[in-house]
């Protein structure tokens, strides 16, 4: 009677040892679930001096705006952690160009020239060039204005390139917007040509006070996300956050945010490239 006993109670502790052990591994394995992994990163390129739609909040050291918003609804969108990478305006584009980064929102143009270098996601913001002089200039009124004139760009963007083609202008370009309006309120510079949306911003804070904006706007032009040539799978998920989040209303709230209106019906849109 006493083996029998014996054997059972054996039999039941090698079960219980069993049952342990592969309730130990259950309980690893549930720990080890995919749900609990790191998203995988998103590398985004973005001159980050750019309000309002890529600027540092300097209470937080937080980067804002507009784009930075966007990029986080779509990465969120996408299960993909973004990771903000700074950089001048210039280093933007060589970056995407290169692959160093898997795409960049930095207020970014769609121009002809550009489409060879890199793709681009449907357009998500139109804008357009206007001009920037000290509040008691009246003698530039219009782009003919500038003429023989001292102009500041920002380097690498359209303004820059339109103020090339002004006869006779001395064009200095600057890696961050802010100095070139700055030479203007110096009066090392007669004029800024930038985009009017952060032209528009910079006049209604301290940067801005004693410039103002002159003239019609010289071009409309079409922003959207830039990524690495030919890699069309991001491309097209990118393309799909965005329609999603306007059909989700989050892209119409997060234009209301930062312009102080509703996104207009259209976008996000197919872009139109300009020269």
């Amino acid at each position: 009677m006493k083996k029998v006993l014996f054997v059972i109670l054996a039999v039941l502790t090698a079960v219980a040892l069993v049952a342990g052990c592969g309730g130990g591994q259950q309980a690893q394995q549930e720990e080890q679930k995919p749900s609990d992994q790191a998203k995988p990163i998103l590398r985004v390129a973005s001159d980050t001096a750019y309000a309002p739609f890529e600027f540092v909040d300097t209470s937080t050291g937080d980067y804002i705006g507009f784009d930075m918003d966007l990029i986080r609804a779509i990465a969120e969108e996408l299960g993909y952690e973004p990771k903000i990478e700074s950089m001048a305006f210039d280093g933007v584009l060589a970056a995407v160009e290169t692959s160093k980064v898997d795409c960049a929102v930095s207020a970014i143009t769609v121009t002809k020239e550009r489409l060879e270098r890199m793709d681009f996601s449907k357009a998500y913001y139109q804008s357009g060039l206007s001009i920037v002089v000290k509040e008691d200039n009246n003698t530039i009124k219009s782009f003919e204005d500038l003429k023989g004139k001292r102009i500041a760009v920002q380097a690498a963007t359209t303004g820059a390139k339109k103020a090339k083609t002004i006869e006779g202008a001395k064009v200095t370009q600057f890696d961050r917007i802010t100095d070139a309006l700055l030479e203007v309120k110096k009066g090392s510079a007669d004029g800024v040509i930038n985009d009017n949306p952060v032209n528009q911003y910079y006049l209604n804070q301290e940067t801005g006070k004693g410039l103002k904006i002159v003239g019609d706007l010289l071009s409309a032009e079409d922003y959207a996300i830039a990524v690495p040539k030919g890699n069309t799978e991001l491309l097209q998920q990118i393309n799909d956050a965005l329609m999603k989040l306007k059909e989700n209303g989050k892209f119409n709230e997060i234009y209301k945010k930062w312009f102080g209106v509703d996104a207009p019906a259209d976008l996000p849109r197919d872009y139109v490239a300009v020269d």
